[in-house]
């Protein structure tokens, strides 16, 4: 046994020291722990370090032996039970927690900083080392139970780091909304797991493993149950990793800190999901049906996602989106079988968007020192334009992370992406066609971002050098760049290239300011532009930059004349998969040439036609018409722009998703919830208090009879006996 192994238990617990530390300070020396708070930084890096240390050493260990650890002990005995308590480290184990520990130490040192000037400093990075324990203890578990321990108390951190600034009522309805909705999955994968170990009598996934695939190979369990079993475990999937139609909690948890946006809605806490697919692949692969399945959602969250971020104007909202599409890039290669691709884009996916993420969270803080802090104007891309020369390092990390998601070379999700897609041809061409139109699409809609973001004159807050006021005022369109044509009574309209008006939020003039005034040395001197972050918050910026620039090289599929890149081909294997997956699927760089300039090309033209629609042209060009050039006859025009709009409404309105829900589910289940509400209090309840009630009356009008006279007593006696006789009579 190599002496790394011995110590990897405590590499989920290392980070839990900073809470308790945290807790223990606040509850003995509350006043000096608030004081000293920024202190609290430096240890929670240096034990997520060790952690990172750690995971890269078991990562060398299983590139040299691709050997399979498990170390459990046991917590419970019985009879007929018997609970083993343990860790399993492997090939995945490695990989995921130098994803987790890299990201997860850029994003607290970003932190730092951009969480300085707020109270609940100290909650936060008590809350992000809870979450990172519970994340290295869900990837080092070694069965499904500790599983599922640690999968919820990843929600929990979830939900409370969702709900970070908590008196907001958005970001409170933001967490319970993302809790509920992981509580459908959730309680999907608890009935999972039961089946599982009703069927199989083991928890430990080594074992499981084989014996579930025995019985199935053997036909000695019931194929639909065994269907059911694997549908309700990929039900939790589903959930924690935003895909349809489980998607909807992931845009509105934008509304925590940016940091908790890069960190758990993009590299780590939905790839949760993703790792359990992972991880339990050798249960899915057995079932084609549940393999289709898994694939369907994955691409159709892959459409869904790319075409409900193009019209949104929160620049976090829109990343969200691109990062639900990404998932299901991941989830269809899953579901293809390409387990490589799925986690290779997992891994380069998490690198990039993570940059992005930090990125935006620059650009917010920088409007913020503008604007103040108000979500509805710095993080609104409408309000935003022209920040090139004011934020040039985070336009040139922002640059490259969408140069990287766009899939373009070299950059890192080129590589992955590109396995997928071509991966797609072989399973189903339909499939492969929605997935490279998604490519362009996703070109589109991470370009649009940039444009409005970085490129242009400044808007309305500012003012250019020239120190004139900027007039441009770029648009939440779908479609491109919009003039304020009107502001009349506090209400702006934006027209489009139809008639047809869409009514943007009445407080937009309330926004409008040009500048503000601060007052230096006495002078009042005007602050018009936003300015680079502080190089605490840089810093991680450049290091995913390295990490965007380069990581995709560990996964270039080529082996021959002596270059070898590709690590995951020989290391990164299922654990005990008894059915061959398409680990080796080299390719010669003639046929790789072909496949990526047709992919490049396509992301390619969605980069021109959003530089089209909302890049600025300083030329001849400055009025030119792109939907005029190709349709100059009114009724082509007319067609078009309904078809604009139709797309336009689609996804600035979510899909309607949410608003079918509302109708159909909720309003459906707080109907009957009333009803039962009703019959249980009138019914259920109503009976025995009728009879209680009855009996009171009843009782207190026979007290006023009771004299204490027989004759009463006979004359009360003969009278009901009459009454009687007369009913009888009558009834007859």
């Amino acid at each position: 046994m190599e002496h790394i192994y011995q110590y990897a238990l405590i590499i989920s617990f290392i980070p839990l020291l900073v809470p308790l530390l945290i807790g223990v300070g606040l509850l003995l020396f509350p006043t000096a722990t608030k004081k000293l708070r920024r202190m609290w930084t430096f240890p929670s890096i240096s034990l997520l370090s060790i952690v990172m240390v750690f995971s890269i050493k078991l990562s060398i260990q299983q590139i040299n032996r691709s050997s399979i650890y498990q170390y459990v002990w046991s917590w419970t005995l019985n009879n007929d039970f018997s609970f083993e308590f343990g860790y399993l480290i492997d090939p995945l184990t490695s990989i995921m927690s130098m994803l987790i520990t890299t990201v997860a130490i850029m994003v607290l040192i970003y932190s730092d900083k951009y969480m300085s000037h707020d109270q609940g400093y100290l909650r936060f990075f008590s809350y992000m080392s809870f979450f990172n324990t519970s994340m290295l203890g869900l990837v080092t578990s070694s069965n499904l139970i500790q599983i599922y321990i640690f999968w919820e108390l990843i929600g929990m951190c979830s939900y409370l780091l969702i709900g970070f600034w908590f008196t907001r009522p958005i970001a409170a309805n933001a967490c319970q909304k993302a809790f509920v909705t992981n509580r459908v999955g959730d309680f999907g994968l608890l009935l999972g797991i039961l089946g599982l170990y009703w069927t199989t009598g083991s928890f430990e996934f080594l074992d499981l493993f084989e014996i579930f695939n025995n019985l199935i190979i053997n036909n000695e369990v019931n194929f639909l149950f065994g269907i059911l079993c694997t549908f309700l475990l990929f039900a939790g999937t589903v959930a924690k990793s935003a895909q349809f139609p489980l998607h909807v909690w992931l845009p509105d948890a934008m509304e925590g800190p940016t940091p908790i946006s890069a960190l758990i809605h993009a590299a780590t806490m939905v790839a949760a999901g993703i790792f359990l697919v992972a991880r339990l692949f050798p249960l899915f692969i057995v079932i084609p049906y549940i393999m289709t399945l898994i694939s369907l959602i994955g691409i159709i969250t892959v459409l869904l996602g790319a075409t409900l971020a193009l019209a949104q104007k929160d620049i976090k909202r829109s990343l969200a989106y691109s990062t639900m599409s990404q998932l299901g890039y991941m989830m269809l290669a899953l579901g293809m079988g390409s387990y490589q691709a799925a986690l290779f884009h997992l891994i380069t996916h998490a690198y990039s968007k993570a940059l992005l993420f930090l990125g935006s969270g620059s650009i917010i803080h920088s409007m913020e020192a503008i604007v103040g802090y108000s979500p509805d104007k710095s993080q609104n891309m409408v309000l935003m334009g022209g920040l090139t020369k004011h934020v040039p390092i985070t336009k040139t990390a922002f640059f490259l992370g969408t140069l990287s998601i766009c899939g373009i070379p070299p950059l890192a999700c080129f590589w992955s992406k590109d396995e997928i897609i071509n991966d797609s041809w072989l399973y189903s061409p339909i499939f492969a066609i929605i997935a490279c139109s998604t490519g362009g699409l996703t070109a589109f809609y991470m370009f649009r971002i940039y444009l409005l973001t970085f490129e242009g004159n400044l808007n309305v807050y500012f003012q250019n050098y020239s120190g004139k006021k900027s007039n441009s005022f770029y648009s939440i369109s779908l479609w491109g760049k919009e003039e304020l044509k009107k502001i009349k009574k506090g209400i702006d309209l934006l027209t489009f290239f139809s008639k047809k008006s869409y009514r943007t939020d009445g407080n937009v003039r309330k926004r409008m300011r040009s500048f503000i005034t601060i007052k230096i040395f006495d002078n009042k001197k005007t602050s018009s532009y936003p300015q680079e972050s502080d190089n605490t918050m840089l810093f991680p910026l450049c290091v995913l930059i390295l990490f965007t620039l380069f990581i995709g090289f560990i996964g270039v599929p080529f082996s021959q004349e002596g270059i070898f890149f590709d690590i995951f081909s020989k290391w990164l294997i299922p654990s005990r998969t008894l059915l061959h997956t398409n680990s080796n699927n080299y390719m010669d760089w003639s046929e790789f040439v072909i496949n990526a300039t047709f992919l490049v090309s396509i992301a390619f033209f969605g980069i021109v036609i959003a530089s089209f629609l909302y890049k600025p042209v300083y030329s001849s060009l400055q009025n030119f018409d792109l939907i005029n050039f190709f349709y100059k006859r009114g009724s082509k025009k007319i067609l078009l722009d309904k078809i604009m709009n139709l797309i336009y409404d689609w996804s600035y309105n979510r899909g309607y998703i949410e608003t079918f829900y509302v109708i159909y589910l909720i309003r459906s289940i707080r109907g009957l919830s009333e009803l039962v509400y009703f019959f249980d209090r009138r019914v259920i309840d109503g009976v025995p208090n009728g009879f209680g009630v009855t009996s009171f009356f009843v009782g207190e009008s026979i007290k006023y009879v009771g004299g204490g006279r027989i004759s009463s007593y006979l004359y009360i006696y003969i009278f009901y006996i009459l009454i009687f006789l007369v009913i009888v009579y009558f009834i007859k």
